[in-house]
């Protein structure tokens, strides 16, 4: 309850000084990050595994370098292939992560209501909503410059224009096609249907030109980069980081198949890290370590116990009701969230720009819904869960439109699914009272306590 309080003062003041003093604002907000990195630097919790306190640690180190240094810093999105800019020394300044910690610190409410009243609809997702009111008011520094792609959530398509006119820096945006769809019907049955009526969708397969496309667009990003930095990339040392980003994919997906067995005991953050982490710190040598720790901490675990569940989307960390469920519980635990595991590795290249390439196109949030459902249901089997949860974040129209959909094909794969309405962000859409009794039911119905 005292650690509460002392969030909530916080929070209240970075609000405050962010109306009056941005740059008083600033300071104080790093350094409460500061304190809290050395909390879990020196003070982790001892129930997570030590792979997941390296990774609390390693996130608010990323979090902490671009309000330390913002102009060696390049604002992205949460897809975009960041080997890139770590080869011309830049860190990735991320609107999703930010806006996680802001809220974490108990100060979005103010940042949001700014975007709102500066004419951003209510209906755009909260995490850019928050970034985007929080540069407003001049809290959040300037990058050096901001890279993003077209995938997956069509708010960076306004987000990134608006903050590029706000900081005024040079832009790059990565355009991902969409997979087409191939639709045919059965000869049989085509002149006795209505029109629409036993239609097969199958997404048609990306070529070689829609590779060569992407690759393209990357290697004008790398000139792009030398341009505003002044440093040469290097091709061969690109090589080998895109190899590093593959083995922590590789790794990664060998822990989720390996878990299955095994109690893991789970906060409500280090599955939102990992969605983080396996995209902007692709390529380094310490997410690679931290799939490594990961990996050596298999063999320790104890048998598996309690009901194990798959995550759908992002998780509403900061709800109380879903911590009451899942926050190191040994009765339910997460054993997975879709946004760490987008990457698809059956598609490889030797080409480092292909290879990235490859990785926006395949992307499980690329193109049709059932792609995405596909990949979650199988995931969720590698991981048995006993059930998903798919989570409808306000804002995220992929989302809430497949819902419908993705229970009927996970229920029909025999994974039992509750879809949950709710916000990862913004606390003023959470319905805690709903939020409680549903999850509940559905353990309940799961057999679980």
């Amino acid at each position: 309850m005292k650690n509460l309080q002392i969030i909530e003062t916080f929070g209240h003041y970075v609000e405050q000084l962010s109306d009056t003093n941005p740059g008083r604002a600033r300071a104080l907000l790093k350094t409460g990050w500061q304190a809290q990195n050395l909390k879990y630097r020196f003070a982790p919790d001892k129930k997570l595994l030590w792979a997941d306190q390296y990774l609390a640690h390693l996130m608010m180190d990323t979090m902490l370098k671009p309000l330390k240094d913002a102009k060696n810093s390049v604002l992205v999105s949460v897809f975009t292939p960041c080997e890139l800019m770590q080869e011309a020394g830049l860190s990735p300044y991320n609107v999703e992560a930010f806006s996680c910690y802001l809220a974490a610190s108990k100060a979005e409410r103010a940042f949001l209501q700014t975007a709102e009243d500066c004419g951003i609809s209510e209906t755009l997702c909260s995490y850019h909503k928050t970034f985007i009111g929080a540069a407003q008011k001049g809290l959040l520094p300037a990058p050096r410059c901001i890279v993003y792609t077209s995938l997956a959530c069509d708010a960076n398509l306004l987000t990134f224009r608006e903050l590029a006119a706000l900081y005024d820096v040079p832009c790059f945006a990565i355009d991902v096609p969409a997979c087409r769809v191939e639709v045919k019907r059965s000869e049989d049955d085509r002149h006795n249907l209505p029109p629409g009526e036993n239609k097969m969708e199958a997404p048609a397969p990306w070529t070689d030109a829609d590779v060569a496309y992407v690759a393209d667009q990357l290697r004008d990003l790398a000139c792009f980069l030398e341009e505003q930095t002044g440093r040469k990339i290097d091709e061969e040392s690109l090589r080998g980081r895109i190899a590093r980003s593959r083995r922590t994919l590789e790794n990664y997906d060998r822990f989720q198949k390996e878990r299955v067995d095994k109690y893991i005991p789970e906060d409500l953050v280090s599955p939102m890290y990992c969605g983080m982490t396996n995209n902007i710190l692709l390529g380094t040598e310490e997410e690679e370590e931290y799939t490594e720790k990961l990996l050596a901490e298999l063999d320790k675990a104890e048998p598996a116990r309690g009901k194990r569940i798959y995550w759908m989307h992002t998780i509403p960390f900061w709800s109380q009701a879903v911590k009451d469920v899942f926050l190191l519980k040994e009765s339910a635990q997460i054993v997975g969230c879709e946004l760490a595991q987008v990457a698809n590795l059956e598609h490889h290249s030797e080409d480092p720009y292909e290879e990235m390439a490859m990785r926006l196109l395949y992307n499980s949030l690329n193109g049709s819904i059932t792609r995405r459902i596909d990949a979650g249901i199988r995931h969720a089997k590698e991981t048995k869960a006993d059930g998903v949860v798919w989570f409808n974040h306000w804002g995220c129209k992929h989302t809430l439109g497949g819902s419908q959909l993705a229970k009927k094909k996970f229920e029909a794969a025999g994974i039992p699914t509750l879809i949950l309405d709710g916000d990862g962000c913004d606390r003023s859409h959470g319905g805690e009272g709903q939020t409680s009794t549903r999850l509940g039911a559905f353990l309940e119905m799961l057999g679980g306590q």
